[in-house]
């Protein structure tokens, strides 16, 4: 399981970067705190559904683009 949530932080980062937004922009405006998005990005922890809605919805994405491709199912 940690290896999805670090192709999803991953998933998120690059997305993030590609729309020019930096962590602390893409925190202030989602109202979630920097460190957590930091967290994020790193795979360090767990997101919920509606963090991931929330997420995307500020960084322009669909939520079903940022999930990882399981490999192996």
């Amino acid at each position: 399981m940690a290896d999805l949530a670090k192709q999803l932080g991953e998933n998120i980062r690059k997305r993030r970067v590609e729309i020019g937004l930096s962590q602390d922009n893409l925190a202030l405006n989602a109202n979630i705190d920097r460190s957590y998005i930091g967290r994020i990005e790193r795979g360090e922890v767990n997101i919920t559904v509606e963090m991931l809605f929330k997420i995307a919805a500020y960084i322009k994405i669909d939520p079903r683009d940022l999930l990882p491709i399981a490999v192996g199912e």
